[in-house]
């Protein structure tokens, strides 16, 4: 097993960059964070949505949550490979195709964790900051929604973690990430198939183990914090009422 990382651990973080495309461990980092960022917006806006006491808004949006939530990522791929150059026309390269199909799968899960977040803050925010003043999109973007961010990081990087195993299924359409490269590899050596995975699986559980304790972490920190220093709900409303003022 040394022997394989000796000899190819350069190809297994970097694929044949600088001679080819970027791939390996560096590309599925740069796919799963990219498509949690960019997923993220996305994710906001759809759960505000959910949340919405607009029915005309919050109806179509449920639908669309729980039809990606309730497709296995593989499907999302495909639709992205397939049906949309079909429809625009245009020929996505396998990077930008995974990346599409990750935004789209993940800002359904995160518009079910913004959900969480808002509705589990204590009752009375929304009606406080109205009360103080403060219409609808400002008492949420001010008085609400930053609470809730606040609660929601420790499942923003389990979501994370998801994001770099969902990462793994670019093989499918031939994304040269981590996976894709160890097969590569395999089909060079060939004779040492179970040290192959065995390092691949032990990479995998390095990235998602380390960034599940992480988030273990960062919500006890917040638990601690938010015993002490939780604001009230008029607290809250008057420190974002005293913001507009100001």
């Amino acid at each position: 097993m040394l022997q394989i990382i000796n000899d190819y651990w350069v190809y297994f973080l970097i694929g044949q960059y600088p001679n080819g495309p970027l791939g390996g461990l560096v590309l599925t980092l740069l796919l799963a964070s990219c498509g949690l960022v960019l997923a993220l917006p996305l994710g906001i806006l759809l759960g505000l949505a959910r949340v919405s006491p607009w029915r005309w808004l919050r109806w179509p949006v449920t639908g669309f949550v729980f039809v990606v939530r309730g497709l296995p990522l593989l499907m999302v791929i495909f639709w992205a490979y397939f049906f949309l150059p079909s429809v625009t026309g245009v020929k996505t390269d396998q990077f930008t195709t995974m990346l599409i199909a990750l935004v789209i799968f993940d800002a359904a899960y995160l518009a079910e964790i913004v959900r969480a977040g808002i509705q589990g803050l204590p009752r009375g925010q929304m009606e406080t900051a109205r009360a103080l003043g403060l219409g609808y999109g400002r008492a949420m973007r001010l008085v609400v929604l930053p609470q809730a961010l606040r609660s929601m990081l420790p499942s923003l990087v389990n979501q994370f973690v998801s994001t770099i195993k969902e990462t793994s299924l670019g093989y499918i359409i031939g994304l040269a990430e981590v996976s894709f490269i160890a097969t590569q590899i395999n089909t060079q050596v060939f004779t040492k198939p179970a040290q192959i995975y065995l390092v691949l699986g032990g990479t995998y559980f390095i990235l998602c183990f380390g960034l599940s304790r992480f988030a273990y972490w960062l919500e006890r920190r917040l638990a601690r914090r938010g015993l002490s220093t939780a604001p009230t709900a008029p607290t809250a409303a008057s420190s974002a009422t005293a913001k507009v003022s100001a």
